[in-house]
């Protein structure tokens, strides 16, 4: 083996050196806030941004299997089991967990008084636009904890950590509170509790008269073969259920099991199978299928009087809630 040019303890040294600066800006990146203030070390605002965001990433894997729980020392015992099933060193994945804890518990902490929780991530890690995709990213996990959303039963399993965060990102732009000044003074990990409020009058198209109608309408937009039977069980229903279901903390935390079992698996089942073979309609088809029902439920509830007459700001709340609906489901659908 060749000598090297530089002598091996001049080498040593360096490296130590190197070792040394990261313990001390890893007390700084603890709370991002104080890098930024610091003058021990003479760091560009980009060079900044960028040793957050690298100290701060995590590899969507990992997080996936821990993605939900709450997260603790106790996460930590599990790690050899998540090692050995991503092939992430072990080191790297208690990382990974101790610094997920670490920004939750600071996000959480932050007194921030813009409502978004997109911006209180941005204020904790002090990240420009250019860093939209991780800021986004660090909130859903965020948002995630807070609310003990369910994504480690087995029918989830096909999941992958971007499809929840593409669902999540869509909540917290749409169903979190509007008003910098929320009447119930909601924080940013928090959804809208008088649009959750007003998702129960939702139950009034479950009424036979006005569920009817509203699959005529439906039905004719869409000028399709579909049955009424098809679009009442696997669609409007249960699109009624989830919303009036999102008021209680149980049925909030299973959203995602509910779309995959109540929709999903059931429009597969007892509809698409059977259907095949009269309508053609092929199961791979089933997504396109999905996207086009759900911007005529939004509009066509119009003919009907409550949403019209009786309080107009009935069809604002139904938008609000079916659109980001739809992109989850169709998001969450399986490719």
């Amino acid at each position: 083996m060749k000598e090297p040019d530089v002598p091996l303890e001049l080498l040593k040294s360096d490296v130590l050196d190197h070792y040394r600066t990261l313990l001390m800006l890893e007390r700084l990146l603890h709370s991002p806030v104080h890098l930024a203030e610091q003058w021990t070390f003479q760091l560009a605002p980009q060079t900044q941004r960028m040793l957050i965001a690298k100290y701060y990433d995590f590899d969507a894997s990992v997080v996936r299997e821990f993605l939900g729980k709450k997260l603790s020392s106790r996460n930590r015992k599990d790690l050899d089991e998540v090692s050995e099933k991503t092939g992430v060193d072990i080191k790297s994945c208690r990382r990974q967990v101790g610094q997920s804890l670490l920004y939750t518990r600071n996000v959480i902490s932050i007194r921030c008084p813009k409502p978004s929780l997109i911006w209180q991530v941005h204020d904790h890690h002090h990240l420009t636009i250019e860093f939209s995709p991780e800021i986004r990213k660090y909130a859903a996990l965020v948002y995630t904890t807070h609310n003990r959303f369910e994504t480690g039963k087995k029918k989830l399993l096909y999941l992958r950590l971007e499809d929840f965060v593409f669902c999540v990102d869509q909540m917290i732009s749409s169903w979190s509170c509007r008003n910098p000044n929320c009447k119930y003074e909601e924080s940013g990990m928090e959804m809208d509790r008088e649009f959750l409020q007003q998702l129960r009058e939702m139950k009034l198209l479950l009424d036979k008269d006005h569920h009817d109608r509203l699959k005529d309408a439906v039905l004719f937009s869409l000028r399709t073969q579909i049955s009424k039977h098809t679009l009442q069980d696997s669609l409007t229903r249960t699109l009624v259920n989830i919303a009036y279901g999102l008021n209680h903390s149980k049925d909030l935390r299973d959203f995602f099991i509910d779309v995959v079992e109540k929709y999903h698996h059931h429009y597969e089942e007892h509809n698409c199978t059977r259907r095949i073979s009269r309508h053609n309609f092929l199961p791979n088809s089933l997504k396109e299928k999905l996207a086009q029902f759900f911007p005529y439920i939004a509009s066509d509830v119009l003919i009907l009087s409550p949403f019209n007459n009786l309080d107009p700001h009935l069809h604002e709340v139904w938008t609000r809630y079916s659109e980001t609906m739809a992109k989850c489901v169709c998001k969450l659908y399986p490719a």
